[in-house]
């Protein structure tokens, strides 16, 4: 590949499932972002333990010495980021609300998923959302992340179908699987620089033919 791998950091709060899966996509030597730092708000995550396995380096910023003072915490974590020359940083079930002044540092630079098709469904409690209100289509997607939570420009998604007879948790799992194909794609379409975000509009720069599921990835 032409240009240096973007240094990118993932954070994370528990297992990070999305994180394995976009540890796996960048083994590909043709992957423009190198996995550099894997941060974790709790000493006992285990995704921890699955990035030291990779070899990659970790740290541990726990929240709870900062209670009550978020800038703080923010502040130490972007001290972390800096330290280890991070260039994007993804957001893997990383379980704290950041503050409006560490988000505008990283404008751009910092993805995040969402397991609902946005801007449909913020917050919690997603699958149990969907279904309820009758959806026949759910699903998840990757954003730049903005202050206001899940509302940032949208880089892509995918669509997942809500079956008869679906509760949260089979609807979940569907999604899931989704959530660790598109993850991947996202950070590399951002990471080789072939995104560019106008306002809430993300426009993509495809370098090779579009794929015959284009329309549930975009």
């Amino acid at each position: 590949m032409s240009g240096a791998k973007k240094r990118t950091a993932i954070l994370i709060s528990g297992r990070g499932s999305n994180m394995t899966a976009i540890l796996k996509a960048a083994r590909d030597p043709d992957y423009p972002a190198e996995i550099a730092l894997v941060l974790a708000n709790n000493a006992d995550a285990k995704g921890l333990e699955t990035a030291a396995a990779e070899g990659i380096a970790t740290a541990v910023v726990d929240h709870r010495p900062f209670k009550g003072d978020r800038k703080a915490f923010d502040a130490e974590i972007q001290k972390v980021l800096e330290d280890n020359t991070i260039e994007l940083v993804v957001l893997a079930g990383f379980m704290r609300i950041l503050t409006a002044g560490f988000v505008g540092k990283w404008t751009d630079r910092m993805l995040n998923i969402h397991p609902s098709l946005l801007p449909s469904f913020k917050g919690l409690h997603t699958h149990e959302r969907a279904i309820e209100t009758g959806c026949r289509l759910s699903g998840c997607t990757v954003h730049f992340v903005r202050a206001d939570m899940d509302s940032g420009p949208i880089i892509c998604q995918a669509a997942v179908p809500v079956i008869d007879g679906d509760d949260a948790d089979s609807l979940a799992a569907r999604i899931l699987v989704a959530e660790h194909r598109i993850y991947p794609h996202a950070l590399a379409l951002v990471a080789g620089d072939r995104v560019s975000v106008d306002g809430m509009r993300v426009t993509i720069r495809h370098d090779e033919p579009v794929a015959d599921d284009a329309q549930l990835v975009n």
